[in-house]
């Protein structure tokens, strides 16, 4: 689990505790459900990573876009409030930047969302690829952590950050990747592979 999580579950617990002493037994109760929920939402579970030429992707969703250009894929991965919302490496490689960018809160799941909203861009230099991915804030979500900063070597599936309740994850990718996925399918971060890089000819 986050730990981020269990500050969350701590602070609503007492807070109901301290309601049920000064009120009512029962008057906590929406705190510790409260509490309860914050528990699962932060939920952090072990995936096995692929090994091989592969993107895997940085966030459980939905892919909600593809949109293909001569130069570049971008793929959009939607992630509601019942999925797990900690983000990991798409590539392994050097985190050579971390750019962020204040915005406005609409919905993740519109095509606006990328380029209004809050957002964390992170750049990964992949040894012949170099993959960037943006952790975007949503309707719900208010805030984006980073866990990573230039200069820092991941591991594809690596956990690089987390998105707090519900929010939205673009992957752009280099023509020298494949697509292995489709819009409207739903993918794990860490485990769902989005792309196989093809072989240089």
């Amino acid at each position: 689990m986050v730990i981020t999580g269990l500050y969350f579950a701590v602070g609503a617990a007492a807070a109901g505790a301290l309601l049920g002493a000064l009120v009512h037994p029962w008057a906590g109760a929406p705190f510790y459900v409260f509490a309860l929920f914050c528990l699962w939402f932060f939920r952090d579970p072990e995936r096995e990573i692929p090994q091989g030429p592969y993107a895997v992707s940085p966030a459980d969703g939905k892919i909600v876009r593809i949109k293909q250009t001569p130069g570049e894929t971008v793929v959009s991965i939607f992630m509601n409030v019942f999925d797990v919302h900690v983000n990991r490496a798409p590539v392994g490689g050097k985190v050579v930047d971390v750019e962020y960018k204040p915005g406005r809160f609409l919905a993740a799941n519109r095509d606006e969302a990328s380029v209004q909203n809050e957002m964390n861009t992170i750049t990964i230099d992949g040894r012949g690829t170099v993959v960037r991915f943006s952790q975007i804030a949503g309707l719900i979500a208010r805030r984006v952590v980073c866990y990573k900063k230039p200069g820092d070597f991941v591991t594809a599936g690596e956990r690089v950050g987390l998105i707090r309740f519900g929010s939205r994850v673009d992957v752009h990718l280099g023509p020298e990747w494949r697509l292995r996925v489709r819009e409207g399918g739903r993918v794990r971060a860490g485990s769902s592979i989005l792309a196989e890089m093809t072989p240089k000819e």
